[in-house]
């Protein structure tokens, strides 16, 4: 065997179906070669050809195959022989081929064939075709409601209309709305959802009522209304749901933004991502926000995720230079890695705000500061847990 792992091929033939040595042998394997004039098995990818030989005919060393690439380098491959060979490289070859389809088909995923064609139960069938919107004309399907979707990073909407066969009349709207990320999903989601829903198994999570369903997964909404009757049974509209949701990405489960939200405090289901003008102030570009409740007293808190430190402390320099100009008592403290406004915000009451990393985070409608402060204590650890502080 040669000594080098690479050597430069001087030339590379197959004259009349055999295969011609490139570098120097044993004698042994020189006289078997010359004494067994057989085509040899090789298999061809491209532009590189794998030649494997057959073992030494007097059982003292194996031959070895090449891999020659389109630069005329050879790869002397050490292997027990060639059909070994040929096993191991159609295994891979053949698992390749069916693994790429499988991501092709996830990147390629057509919003239109999410929806099921033909119907979703025995009894409710297509009528017509999928409808296909985009920015420009979303307002033809839900005008003067198009423009809360744009600042999540709309892309596209399907939709189709499943009627019922025993009463025509009767029928589910099926929206499907792709947006720019599961957290804008989850957005869009929220804005709908009220604490008192009805939770139900479908998406990463999912509402129902008497006359609608709404859930998402992974970076879709999804939104069912029914139309002709004022209600349907819910076991109609998760049958429709879960048809859908399986056509979709399975998705990683709700956004891992909101987990700095989750303090001992925090009431259930009250989470919402607003994509802009987070509370109202333009200069709060988006954010997260959550009822809490410590005792008997009720609070809102809030996390403005930026992309540095840099940016979210001059978000918070923007807001305090906002409580200025409103002439309201501001008390600032803490340091560069963490500084902390307590103050009266002419909106919201009595506020605590704070630059962590690079968060913006804060508690608003506070009555009792030392009950504010704690919350805000609760909110450093998210944000330090979550990676998202100055100890990242």
């Amino acid at each position: 065997m040669s000594d080098h792992l690479y050597t430069r091929a001087s030339s590379v033939g197959n004259r009349g179906g055999q295969h011609q040595r490139l570098n120097s042998a044993p004698d042994c394997h020189k006289g078997a070669l010359e004494k067994e004039k057989r085509p040899l098995p090789a298999i061809s990818f491209n532009a590189y050809v794998i030649s494997a030989k057959r073992p030494c005919p007097h059982g003292k060393t194996m031959d070895v195959p090449r891999w020659r690439g389109c630069r005329g380098w050879t790869l002397n491959i050490p292997v027990i022989g060639s059909r070994f060979l040929t096993a191991i490289i159609m295994f891979v070859f053949t698992f390749l081929l069916m693994t790429l389809p499988l991501k092709v088909r996830a990147a390629e995923l057509s919003i239109k064939d999410v929806l099921p064609a033909s119907g979703f139960a025995g009894e409710w069938t297509i009528d017509g075709n999928v409808e296909l919107y985009d920015k420009d004309t979303l307002f033809n399907h839900i005008n003067g409601e198009a423009e809360l979707y744009f600042p999540y990073g709309f892309a596209a909407l399907a939709s189709a209309n499943y009627i019922n066969k025993k009463n025509p009349e009767l029928s589910i709207v099926a929206d499907v709305y792709q947006v720019a990320s599961v957290l804008d999903a989850f957005g869009i989601y929220s804005n709908y959802r009220k604490s008192n829903n009805l939770p139900v198994s479908v998406g990463a999570d999912g509402f129902a009522s008497s006359s609608q369903l709404m859930f998402y997964q992974d970076k879709y909404f999804v939104r069912l209304q029914v139309s002709g009757e004022t209600s349907l049974p819910e076991d109609i509209l998760l049958v429709c749901a879960r048809s859908i949701s399986r056509n979709l990405p399975a998705g990683a489960g709700p956004p891992r933004e909101m987990d700095v939200l989750k303090i001992p405090a925090l009431i259930p289901k009250s989470e919402r991502y607003l994509a802009k003008s987070l509370l109202g102030y333009a200069f709060f570009h988006r954010g997260l926000i959550a009822d809490v409740q410590v005792q008997e007293e009720k609070m809102q808190i809030f996390a403005i995720p930026e992309d540095t430190p840099a940016e979210a402390r001059r978000t918070f320099d923007q807001y305090y230079a906002y409580l200025q100009a409103e002439r309201r008592s501001i008390r600032l403290t803490g340091d560069d890695a963490r500084g902390v406004i307590i103050a009266v915000d002419p909106l919201y009451g009595g506020v605590q705000v704070m630059h962590y990393g690079r968060y913006v985070a804060g508690v608003v409608r506070i009555k009792n500061n030392a009950i504010g402060e704690k919350i805000m204590e609760q909110l450093s650890r998210q944000i330090s847990a979550n990676k998202g502080g100055v100890d990242r």
